[in-house]
């Protein structure tokens, strides 16, 4: 085959005396880029733990790039320099330099490869797959455009162009798998860049509402990559007339399989939109009217499919989007964070009931978080078997720091100046009376 042709005529020249000089040259300058690189990298941080000071990961300052850039593109340019002062040497004692030219012009390739591919993943930020991809990314580009240099690259499509199966009247061969998965990755990745570039603009709008900001975002880069995925078939070759049947069964899936799913991603966007939700806000999901703590929690992000919500625990619930749309939410900061809490006191009927609710306000002085403006009010609500029932009502503004807490805070203020006036809280007594009982329980 054509192929081995090539490869037999190159290592028939590999073994002149010519070419094992510029050979074992070019060898013994990667190695010393290769210590060169061991060098910087003990030297340098690693990638994504910029040193303190420095901005955080996925808005890195350019200093910071030119540092990560050198560390990585370095080695290759002190191997170049190398192999450019050993070709000056082998010059002058009158050697061939064909290796070395050909050593040079495929480092360089490498060298821009390499600094192009780092740039662009950069400006996907840190958290981008593309980092772990870096390195694969940037030897499958170089090795295409090598062996482009070399002439490989026709007979190598060739011979995966022969390997394939035969599908009705198309022909599926490995090249064209190839090809599809390099277009579909090309335009992915060119709708992730434009997709990331829009979310940055959109954030330095201060005009919209976060959860607005978030909703555009996560809209544009959904539809972006979708169309990717079509202009990218479309490119490889593929009929995407064929693809209908394909299409219908989707649509299927989603009226019957994936309707919960589908129902999520919906209920998402309108929370996006309606900006009834939003990160930061506390919220429960209860059901009851009033200041109950049950199920009382953050909302840390919210995501295609479901909202992020942390508790007081500490524990993250993955909350689906359609049970906030279906189902009654408290939002304890959706217009006014200011919210009113209430402490039930039972009063003996021996104690005098007006200093008992003077007292009761004077639990509320003191009280850091408790707000004087509304001020707090006792009130005595109805008198019961057991006692005389008041209540403490006073207002809070930081419902996020906790509302339980605050509560015992007050509750043990009630307690001490109960004491210290002789207050009582009397217990719930119940009579029973028993008649006409049996002699032998007299």
């Amino acid at each position: 085959m054509e192929i081995w042709q090539h490869v037999e005529s190159f290592f028939a020249l590999l073994f002149s005396r010519d070419v094992l000089t510029q050979v074992a040259a070019v060898v013994a300058c990667l190695l010393a880029g290769w210590f060169a690189r061991s060098a910087l990298s003990r030297a340098g941080a690693p990638r994504g733990a910029p040193a303190p000071g420095t901005p955080a990961p996925g808005t890195p300052s350019w200093g910071y790039l030119v540092a990560e850039c050198s560390i990585a593109v370095a080695p290759v340019l002190i191997a170049m320099l190398l192999v450019l002062a050993a070709r000056f040497l082998l010059v002058e004692r009158h050697f061939g330099t064909t290796v070395l030219d050909a050593a040079l012009r495929v480092m360089g390739t490498y060298a821009a490869v390499r600094i192009g591919v780092f740039l662009f993943t950069a400006s996907l930020g840190n958290k981008s797959w593309m980092q772990h991809w870096e390195n694969r990314v940037t030897l499958g580009i170089w090795f295409a455009i090598t062996a482009e240099y070399l002439g490989w690259l026709d007979p190598i499509i060739a011979n995966l162009d022969n390997i394939g199966l035969a599908a009705g009247k198309s022909r599926i061969t490995l090249w064209s798998i190839l090809k599809l998965l390099f277009t579909l990755t090309l335009f992915v990745l060119a709708a992730a860049w434009i997709s990331r570039g829009l979310d940055s603009r959109l954030k330095r709008l201060k005009s919209l509402a976060p959860s607005t900001r978030i909703g555009i975002a996560k809209f544009a880069n959904a539809f972006l990559i979708g169309l990717s995925v079509l202009l990218g078939l479309n490119a490889a070759g593929v009929d995407l007339t064929a693809l209908t049947v394909l299409t219908g069964a989707i649509g299927l899936g989603l009226g019957f399989g994936l309707q919960s799913i589908a129902a999520n991603f919906v209920s998402g966007f309108v929370l996006l939109m309606d900006r009834s939700i939003k990160p930061g806000d506390v919220i429960s999901f209860s059901g009851q009217s009033g200041t109950s703590t049950e199920n009382f929690g953050w909302v840390q992000e919210l995501r295609g499919r479901y909202v992020v919500v942390r508790d007081r625990d500490g524990v993250e619930m993955l909350v689906p989007n359609q049970q906030l749309i279906s189902n009654p939410v408290i939002n304890w900061s959706y217009t006014d964070p200011r919210i009113r809490l209430k402490l039930p006191v039972r009063v003996s009927y021996k104690d005098d009931p007006e200093l008992a609710l003077k007292v009761l306000l004077q639990a509320c002085e003191g009280q850091e978080r408790v707000l004087q403006e509304p001020k707090p009010a006792s009130r005595l609500m109805h008198f019961s078997d057991s006692g005389i029932e008041m209540e403490l009502r006073f207002w809070i503004k930081d419902p996020q720091e906790g509302v339980n807490n605050v509560r015992s805070e007050v509750n043990r203020a009630i307690w001490r100046l109960f004491k210290q006036h002789k207050l009582t809280i009397p217990p719930a007594q119940r009579e029973i009376r028993v008649r006409n009982a049996p002699l032998e329980m007299d």
